[in-house]
């Protein structure tokens, strides 16, 4: 049976107030020996405050949530090491939910962190096209971040990538060389994250006297199976594409897969840009050119962000925004 404060009071001979003040480094008043006599039979009995019963009288429980949709994509364990390494600092536990883009696995979430009376809750928000639950979550009074994918508030605090800025770039290094049959598998859509690199896209084809043709654009949803089937689908309709731009690394992986099925060599006969910059991506053969997202530092920024509002400390800026950077691999080949 745990040991409880009641216990720890009986056997000092002093008051629950006293060993309360002493555990929670309040102990003014209370002489040296005494303090060192609770201490003592702290360590002795291994005694564990209970966090949520403290919370009760505190109102914190040093604890965030974090709500991730995809866990078996490695773009987002690198958001969670900057979050839980952030946390640490700050003296705060992290507790980490995966919902695999499911709505109501993630109210289900949300409803578990509450019970847990978690201080506040970080999102990479999911692929899940209505936020309702999240906008009336930010209502109720509980501090949140989002991240990653924006959602439709005027009300939220977030960190983001310049996804517009990551598909123009991504997109004119492949004109730049000499590509002009360009394919382009997206992200879901009805995300903020999808379409502001599908527009990227366009942007960089318009501005370079390019015709936007859709049927070289395949909607995916950022797994690797969506990169087989879009490449699939732009090879059997379009015999002169040159090179793919997958809005995501995973699906990068998925165009590599059947470019091979198709006999061609990569970069020699179509090159590739995925998105995120995954550690996986060095690894491939070739190395993947991509577009670097630094998940980490916008893990630990998050973090940073949300810890300040649940202590009452005011943000310079509610929406902190990260510039994409191009990483030129051995997946592109000038063909001009």
């Amino acid at each position: 049976m745990a040991v409880t404060i009641k216990d720890i009071a009986k056997l000092a001979n002093v008051s629950i107030t006293t060993v309360s003040r002493v555990i929670n480094n309040k102990s003014e008043g209370v002489s040296e020996e005494t303090r060192n006599r609770i201490l003592q039979l702290v360590k002795e009995l291994g005694y564990q405050p209970n966090a949520i019963a403290r919370g009760l009288v505190t109102k914190k429980t040093k604890t965030i949530g974090l709500i991730i949709p995809d866990i078996s994509n490695p773009f987002f364990p690198d958001i969670a090491r900057g979050v839980e390494d952030s946390a640490h600092i700050y003296g705060y536990n992290v507790f980490l939910c995966n919902t695999d883009d499911n709505l109501e696995k993630e109210s289900e979430y949300i409803n578990a962190l509450k019970e847990k009376y978690v201080d506040g809750i970080i999102f990479t928000s999911s692929s899940i096209p209505k936020h309702e639950h999240i906008t009336d979550l930010i209502k109720s009074g509980i501090p949140v971040v989002i991240m990653d994918r924006r959602i439709d508030s005027e009300d939220i605090y977030g960190v983001f990538l310049d996804n517009y800025e990551g598909g123009y770039i991504a997109t004119k290094h492949l004109i730049d060389l000499g590509h002009k049959k360009i394919g382009c598998i997206t992200g879901p859509l009805y995300t903020k994250s999808a379409k502001e690199r599908l527009e990227g896209y366009k942007k960089a084809l318009i501005e370079n006297g390019m015709d936007v043709d859709e049927r070289l654009i395949f909607e995916g949803d950022y797994k690797i199976n969506s990169g087989i089937i879009g490449t699939e689908k732009l090879l059997g309709n379009n015999e002169n594409v040159t090179a793919i731009f997958a809005c995501n690394d995973l699906m990068a992986y998925g165009a590599y897969k059947t470019i091979r099925s198709y006999g061609y060599k990569i970069p020699d006969d179509i090159s590739i840009v995925g998105f995120d910059d995954i550690q996986l991506s060095q690894i491939l053969e070739p190395q993947l050119t991509t577009i670097k997202q630094p998940a980490y530092d916008m893990g630990l920024t998050a973090a940073r962000m949300l810890i300040k509002l649940v202590e009452g400390k005011k943000l310079k800026k509610k929406i902190i925004n990260f510039r994409p950077q191009l990483i030129i691999r051995q997946s592109t080949k000038n063909i001009g």
